[in-house]
C-alpha cells in the first residue's frame, strides 16, 4: 500500500557486488545414501555474490552471522540468522551477502526431506540449529574432522527432517517478474530500498511510461507497484529489526523520512509495530 512519507528521491544506487564467486564447490559435498546430509561453511564479505547455479539435490541455507539475500527466477528472499531458506533440487539460485556473513549450507539426499516444490523461509528452532551445527563441514578428499561423521549424519537425518517439517514457515519473499524490463526495475529497487524515486522516474530508466509499467505490474505480478514495493521494503526491514537496529535507522534505510510514516506502513502491513520484531531484551530497554 502506498506510504504517506515524503520521498527521498534520487538516492544513489549502491554498487553491484564487487566480488563474484562460483557456486562454492557443491560437488565436494554431494549427499548420498551413506552420507544423506552434507554441511559446508564459508566466511564471506558483504560485497560478495555467489553466482547463479543449481544442483540435483535440495539444500537448506542459513547464516550464523550476517544477513543474506538468495534469488531465483521467481523471487528473492532475505534471510537473517534466525531463519533458514529451503531451496528445492534443480532450482537455479544466486546469493548476495548483504553484510559479512558466516554462510552455512546443508545438502540433503533427494529422497530425504520435505517435498516442497518452492523456496520456503523457516524459523530455526533451538533444536534445529543444534542439529545443523553438529554436522561435519569437511569437504570430500579430506578426512572428516569427526571420524564418526557419516554415522552421526545418518542418526541426525530423520530428526532434522522432522524439525524442518515442524518449523514455522514465514512469507517474506519478494516475487520477481519474468518480463525483462520489470525485472530490471525490481532489481534496482532491491539493490537500494532507500531510493524513493517515483514510478514515473523508474519507468523512464527502462524506456517505458508510468502507465505501461503500472499495467505490466498488474498483469505480470497480480499486484500494483506500490504493493510490490511495500513487500520489498518489509523484506529488507525485518532482518534489520531482528538484528536490533533502531527503528529510526531502519526507517531511513528503507527510504522513509519520518519514523511515524514507516511505523504506520509497517503496522498496517503486519498488524504489529516494528518494535515487536526486535530482540526482546532491546524491546524492554526503554522501560529500564
Amino acid at each position: 500500500m502506498p506510504s504517506r512519507s515524503e520521498p527521498a528521491r534520487h538516492a544513489p544506487s549502491p554498487p553491484a557486488a564487487s566480488h563474484s564467486v562460483g557456486p562454492l564447490t557443491p560437488h565436494l559435498y554431494m549427499p548420498d545414501a551413506v552420507r544423506p546430509l552434507r554441511a559446508k561453511e564459508h566466511f564471506l564479505s558483504g560485497d560478495t555474490q555467489v553466482e547463479l547455479h543449481a544442483h540435483p539435490w535440495p539444500q537448506l541455507t542459513f547464516s550464523t552471522r550476517g544477513v543474506i539475500r538468495l534469488s531465483t527466477a521467481d523471487g528473492t528472499w532475505i534471510v537473517p540468522p534466525s531463519r533458514a531458506l529451503w531451496v528445492p533440487a534443480d532450482v537455479p539460485h544466486s546469493i548476495n551477502l548483504i553484510e559479512d556473513a558466516e554462510l552455512r549450507t546443508v545438502y540433503l539426499h533427494r529422497w530425504l526431506g520435505p517435498e516442497w516444490t518452492r523456496c520456503e523461509v523457516l524459523e530455526i528452532s533451538p533444536l534445529l540449529r543444534a542439529l545443523l551445527l553438529a554436522l561435519d563441514t569437511t569437504p570430500d578428499g579430506r578426512p572428516p574432522a569427526d571420524a564418526q561423521a557419516a554415522q552421526r549424519e545418518r542418526w541426525i537425518a530423520p530428526l532434522l527432517v522432522n524439525e524442518l517439517e515442524r518449523a514455522t514457515q514465514i512469507r517474506i519473499d519478494v516475487p520477481l517478474p519474468q518480463d525483462k524490463r520489470l525485472r530490471m526495475l525490481c532489481e534496482a529497487m532491491l539493490r537500494n530500498p532507500a531510493d524513493r524515486a517515483t514510478l514515473a522516474e523508474r519507468a523512464a530508466t527502462i524506456g517505458a511510461s508510468e502507465r505501461t509499467v503500472a499495467r505490466l505490474f498488474r498483469n505480470h505480478m497480480g499486484m500494483s507497484w506500490q504493493q510490490w514495493r511495500q513487500q520489498a521494503v518489509l523484506a529488507h526491514a525485518l532482518p534489520l529489526l531482528a538484528r536490533g537496529m533502531a527503528v529510526s535507522q531502519v526507517a531511513a534505510a528503507s527510504g522513509y523520512t519520518t519514523d511515524s510514516a514507516f511505523c504506520a506502513m509497517f503496522k498496517q502491513a503486519t498488524g504489529k509495530s516494528p518494535t515487536a520484531f526486535q530482540p526482546r531484551r532491546q524491546r524492554a530497554a526503554p522501560r529500564q
